[in-house]
């Protein structure tokens, strides 16, 4: 059975910095792109940052460019997203997705999800 397990959410202030991770077991993800997704209270949910099977190609969302990083380190089947000078808008549900390949499409696999409250 697939799992991607998210963790590291939590309630930090404007302004501060979390740290994503997302380990996957049942499978390895070391040939496949992997990326996260997010949705915000009553928003639909968007495209964050994605990474190529290697890591030598990573992608962002706008929003997000210049304060997240995505990276990975495929021995350990893990997927992480630093997010760093955290606003308001960040606040939100945040999903790791497997096998992804095109910016705003999720990918096959999904995990549960982890939330990230930024507030002042």
């Amino acid at each position: 059975q697939v799992q991607l397990v998210e963790s590291g959410g939590g309630l930090v202030q404007v302004g501060g910095s979390l740290r994503l991770s997302c380990v996957a077991s049942g499978r390895s993800f070391s040939s496949d792109g992997m990326g996260w997704f997010r949705q915000g209270p009553g928003k639909e949910r968007e495209f964050v940052a994605g990474i190529s099977w290697g890591g030598g190609s990573t992608y962002y969302a706008d929003s997000v460019k210049g304060r997240f990083t995505i990276s990975r380190d495929n021995a350990k089947n893990t997927v992480y997203l630093k997010m760093n000078n955290l606003k308001s808008e960040d606040t939100a549900d945040y999903y790791c997705t497997g096998q992804w390949y095109e910016k705003t499409v999720p990918g096959k696999y999904w995990g549960q999800g982890t939330q990230v409250a930024a507030s002042s």
